[in-house]
């Protein structure tokens, strides 16, 4: 089965005790409070109050324009990450009554910032604000994190912290290392229970086009109907759940006047240089007026939300309760074709068999990863690639996205262009999505790895859009060939990278833009017993 369980953070947080081991040395095991339940449960606005927000409004006269039926929710891809980054800012500017905001990573750098203080001024309007992050995502944020708590209207809770604070909060994860390794993946921003965007960014520079490095190519959608009271139960099911706690219970106390100094120091970064390119990011991003005004252009689908259970964090949940087995179901059984992205893709020998199976039935199976060149984590693509050539040997069609345009490109601007579009001139892909039959796409944060399926939660919406499908696949006609790598095997057998652009297009009989002691290392990683971790 395409999903089933196999044997067993943004990534770069993989198997962080490979440094933090020396530094642990004889640090005794360091436990947390006993968990407890977080002291206030609270739930999502019901929709009939929700309905009656400005939101709720544009969402109703929209429906009517398309005749949609009430089953239908609608959806406006977020590709661009500028215009990821302003959809976030605008929903939090637009809402009236809640947002419920949940996290994996949010990093403590210009764009986070510049989020977190759209927060505060939404709780500031008399917004109920509750923020739920992953704790092995929030590094530098404790005093911001715990300030805004103290707002009369915000509340931040923690999923699964660490005990350790500070420069020693890596060690965490060495001395609680099994519970460490379980992490919320999930990725939701919901506004009055209304409009949620879902979809594999984090909060952070390098998701929203925000640095001069590697940026992540990603993809999110803005949902508005049903789907939305899915994800806000959802968010309800974590945010209630014992592994929450509120940032008080973790972080250290802050200095009274905290507060107010985050607010300051929002207003300075917003008023900053620094911030120039993100106020012209939400000048020029007209799609919240035009939700709002009923003018946003929205493809109306069924939807079927698929999320782990809470307690997969603490290795409590039933196999049949994954979502491995809920993408299973979802699915049910191609029967044309599969187009898959994913940026971390280890198969395993199960997958491998899975995906044989598929061409075996005469499918078309194309999938798109990372190249060495372009991945942020290089022990996940050493367990991705020792599977090349069963893949391949399948019939599998194999493309490895490039970091960056060649300089024997002839059309290098255009492609730069287009690598901006997914990522940057330094790019790394990071969207998770799947197109099947061209009828049905998927988009969240779950990652085709024995970690999305065994060890951290994730969360993602079905959508039966042939729109949506249909621009997937196109993008493996037409886009894809050019930005990636065709990976192929010889008559000996041999694996080859095939570059797509030049005149003539070079053929690679190495990881292309990789040096011999990078090959070794990928060569040593891939015999360590660690597959259950990637």
């Amino acid at each position: 089965m395409l999903f089933s369980k196999t044997t067993p953070q943004h990534r770069h947080r993989r198997l962080p005790w490979l440094g933090a081991a020396v530094l642990a040395g004889g640090l005794g095991a360091c436990s947390l409070p006993a968990p407890v339940q977080p002291p206030q449960a609270t739930q999502a606005m019901a929709p009939d109050v929700s309905a009656q927000t400005a939101l709720g409004q544009a969402h109703a006269a929209l429906r009517q324009q398309a005749q949609a039926p009430a089953t239908h929710s609608g959806f406006y891809a977020l590709g661009d990450p500028r215009e990821a980054f302003a959809a976030r800012s605008l929903l939090a500017r637009a809402a009236q009554r809640t947002l419920d905001v949940q996290y994996y990573i949010w990093r403590h750098d210009k764009t986070g910032l510049l989020l977190l203080h759209e927060l505060l001024l939404a709780a500031d309007r008399g917004v109920r604000v509750r923020l739920l992050l992953d704790d092995g995502g929030t590094t530098g944020l404790d005093d911001a994190l715990q300030a805004l708590h103290s707002h009369p209207n915000a509340e931040v809770r923690l999923i699964n912290p660490l005990p350790l604070r500070g420069w020693l909060k890596p060690l965490g994860y060495v001395t609680d290392f099994r519970r460490a390794q379980r992490r919320m993946h999930n990725k939701s921003f919901s506004a009055d229970g209304q409009s949620s965007i879902v979809g594999g960014r984090n909060v952070g520079n390098e998701y929203f086009g925000a640095t001069d490095g590697v940026v992540f190519a990603d993809l999110d959608v803005l949902a508005i109907g049903p789907a939305v009271q899915d994800i806000e139960q959802d968010f309800d099911r974590y945010w209630n759940h014992v592994a929450a706690y509120p940032v008080d219970q973790v972080a250290r106390p802050v200095a009274p006047g905290a507060l107010e100094g985050l607010r300051r120091s929002g207003q300075a970064l917003v008023q900053s240089p620094a911030a120039r390119d993100y106020h012209q990011a939400l000048e020029a991003t007209p799609f919240v007026q035009h939700l709002l005004q009923a003018q946003l252009p929205m493809d109306w689908a069924v939807a079927h939300l698929v999320s782990d259970p809470p307690e997969k964090i603490q290795g409590q949940a039933p196999s049949t309760a994954l979502i491995g087995e809920q993408l299973r179901r979802a699915i049910g059984t191609p029967t044309q074709s599969l187009d898959l992205v994913s940026p971390y893709f280890v198969p395993t020998a199960a997958g491998v068999q899975a995906f044989a199976q598929l061409r075996a039935q005469g499918l078309r199976v194309r999938i798109l990863t990372n190249a060495l060149e372009a991945t942020d984590v290089a022990i996940v693509h050493s367990g991705y690639a020792k599977y090349r050539k069963p893949l391949l040997q399948a019939g599998i069609e194999l493309y490895e996205l490039r970091g960056t345009p060649p300089d024997y490109a002839e059309d290098g601007d255009r492609l730069r262009r287009q690598l901006t579009a997914l990522g940057s001139s330094g790019s790394s892909l990071h969207a998770k999505t799947f197109a099947i039959d061209g009828q049905r796409a998927f988009v969240g944060s779950f990652n085709f790895d024995p970690r999305s399926l065994q060890l951290n939660t994730e969360m993602g919406l079905m959508i039966e859009s042939p729109r949506l499908a249909r621009q997937i696949s196109h993008s493996f006609d037409q886009t894809i060939p050019a930005l990636a790598y065709r990976v192929s095997l010889n008559a000996q057998g041999q694996l080859r990278w095939h570059s797509g652009v030049g005149d003539p297009a070079p053929v690679y009989d190495t990881e292309p833009q990789s040096r011999w002691h990078q090959r070794l290392s990928l060569w040593f990683l891939g015999l360590l017993p660690i597959e259950w971790l990637l």
